[in-house]
């Protein structure tokens, strides 16, 4: 296990490969552990890490604050500790999503990439379940038990910090990322499960204003995990992402990533 000290606190990560910089950020149910297929897929030509979020994993989760902004500056943070200079590519799940595109809006020249999955672009996208956690362990654990069945899950969730869910899901449900996206420069690539119960894909009018640097792309097989439910896919989807650069039009749909959304 590596670790390192922001903040006076300890912050789990692990990194692997080498090449262009990519940075996995995890989401509100369980650690970077579920990145491990992804990472273990790039890492022949990326210099790859993935990072435990303040309360989740084996990161600090005492005398935190948990909302998005802390998690931005956390991940700058943690870029800097690393020595990452050339801009990389950010993948977040979820609550990992949130902050990857807060960060690239903030820090645009610092990002080449970003890949957003189960990304709520609305307060009203995050449902009532994960909303409803409400500070109770039980509650986490069978929402986990109901909608996340994985080892790579099940496991890591029973090391959160409980309020790092309610008070984060709390600071993203604030916020309209939506209103955002059509400022950013950077590609965007959106991917969601299409039968996701916890967050709702985005509605079209969410997108309407978003130019050629921003797609959507839905994996019909998939609910709230498609890095795990449909791994293969994911990967080659991501690879695709990162080959195109600039060119999102030339990300061709192929048939098993069923359609994109705009």
């Amino acid at each position: 296990m590596s670790a390192v000290v922001l903040d006076e606190g300890i912050v789990h990560y692990e990194a692997i490969g080498r090449g262009r910089p990519l940075v996995f950020v995890h989401g509100w149910l369980g650690s970077w552990r579920y990145w491990i297929p992804a990472m273990e897929d790039l890492s022949a030509n990326h210099r790859v890490y993935a990072f435990d979020l303040w309360g989740f994993g084996d990161s600090d989760k005492t005398g935190k604050t948990y909302s998005i902004d802390v998690y931005v500056d956390l991940l700058r943070k943690f870029l800097e500790k690393m020595g990452v200079t050339y801009p990389p590519t950010l993948v977040g799940h979820a609550l990992g999503g949130v902050v990857a595109l807060r960060f690239a809006a903030q820090t645009p020249d610092e990002v080449d990439q970003v890949l957003g999955v189960s990304v709520p672009l609305a307060g009203e996208a995050i449902n009532r379940q994960l909303a409803g956690v409400s500070g109770s362990r039980d509650a986490l654990m069978r929402l986990v038990a109901r909608r996340a069945r994985f080892p790579e899950v099940e496991t890591e969730v029973l090391k959160t910090d409980v309020s790092a869910v309610t008070n984060s899901v709390r600071s993203a449900m604030e916020d309209d990322l939506h209103r955002m996206l059509p400022r950013l420069e950077m590609p965007v690539l959106l991917v969601y499960g299409g039968s996701d119960p916890l967050i709702k894909l985005p509605q079209e009018e969410w997108l309407r204003d978003c130019d050629e640097h921003v797609r959507a792309i839905s994996l019909d097989g998939a609910y709230h995990f498609p890095m795990l439910e449909e791994r293969t896919k994911f990967n080659r989807l991501l690879k695709s992402f990162l080959e195109v650069g600039d060119d999102l039009d030339s990300l061709e749909l192929k048939e098993e990533w069923q359609r994109r959304m705009r």
